[in-house]
């Protein structure tokens, strides 16, 4: 079968090379596509993989994000409106979802932020399959209007790739070692603001902090700004501790036994909590009580092997799906 993934940020980069080697080993041919954006091409050629470039991420404003998006949805119409794909996989693609619906093929999606409400009002009512983490009370999902079946699995999605994972760069910043992730401050979900450079300063205090912004790689005093591409689930095997608000690089580095601390702006973190309650070092705070965790929690690393083998891989379940689909004709 001949299916079609789009990545639309690192993360979803990283889902689509995981998938994408297992369906290419079941047989299925897989097109990768992704767009212009600070954490796509950087990491889609670290990886080796080959990704079609198509449009670009414009976050300036709500227009922008709109023109950028309809543009790249024409474009991806022009290029498998007459070749059409049997499946289409995302996690969270507007763009892939709103063509592959009008052109009539079958889609998966994953997710795991139910508090994305523009991107799930726009993706999950149109998905053939979602594809969720248990952590997610179902009723989170089907209250966007879902007609198709939900499919939950007893993990989270950065096992896909932090299973069996080893290093790939070694990096020598410093020790203790700490990383801070910018808040995602364009993300239309992102109403809770707060500074992530004044918190990294302030965690100067405990070790080496190495910055890791969302746009831009200008120098800031005191910080550590690297220059270039950041393999980050290799950072995290490496650091003494994470913060950031609790997205993929939280899981990446908890799922390695490095302790991670969730700044709690944002709710619905049912992945990061469900984590926690799994025995992984997660932590929550709220902005002005981090410095004193982080003092608390700083170094604790622990061997979370055995904890990692018990939980499920959603590219298994990603897999079983596909071949359901081509058993029943339907992709």
């Amino acid at each position: 079968m001949r299916i079609w993934y789009d990545a639309c940020t690192g993360k979803h980069v990283r889902y689509g090379v995981a998938i994408a080697k297992r369906l290419r080993e079941m047989g299925h041919e897989v097109i990768l596509t992704t767009r212009e954006h600070p954490d796509t091409t950087p990491l889609a050629n670290f990886l080796g993989e080959k990704f079609i470039i198509i449009g670009k991420y414009n976050p300036k404003s709500l227009l922008s994000r709109l023109k950028e998006g309809l543009r790249r949805q024409l474009l991806f119409c022009k290029v498998f409106g007459k070749a059409i794909p049997d499946i289409a996989i995302c996690h969270g693609s507007v763009d892939q979802m709103r063509v592959a619906f009008g052109l009539g093929i079958p889609t998966i999606t994953t997710v795991d932020t139910p508090y994305a409400e523009a991107v799930h009002r726009l993706t999950l009512p149109l998905a053939d399959y979602i594809v969720a983490s248990r952590a997610i009370p179902k009723e989170e999902l089907q209250a966007y209007n879902v007609k198709g079946e939900i499919v939950l699995f007893d993990g989270v999605d950065e096992v896909a790739w932090i299973r069996g994972f080893q290093p790939l760069v070694k990096y020598d910043f410093g020790s203790p070692l700490i990383v801070v992730r910018e808040i995602e401050e364009k993300a239309v979900y992102a109403k809770e603001k707060f500074s992530s450079v004044s918190l990294a300063k302030r965690l100067t205090k405990l070790g080496e902090v190495v910055f890791l912004p969302r746009y831009g790689r200008k120098a800031i005093k005191g910080l550590i700004v690297p220059e270039g591409f950041i393999d980050s689930a290799s950072l995290m095997a490496q650091a003494d501790l994470f913060v950031g608000v609790g997205g993929t690089i939280t899981r990446e580095s908890a799922l390695q036994g490095t302790p991670a601390i969730v700044v709690d702006v944002f709710s619905g973190q049912y992945v990061n909590d469900y984590l926690k309650e799994k025995g992984f070092p997660v932590f929550k705070a709220e902005p002005s009580s981090v410095f004193r965790l982080a003092e608390k929690v700083l170094g604790s690393k622990k061997d979370v092997s055995s904890l990692l083998a018990k939980l499920e891989n959603p590219v298994d379940v990603i897999a079983n799906v596909v071949e359901k689909l081509a058993r029943t004709g339907k992709g």
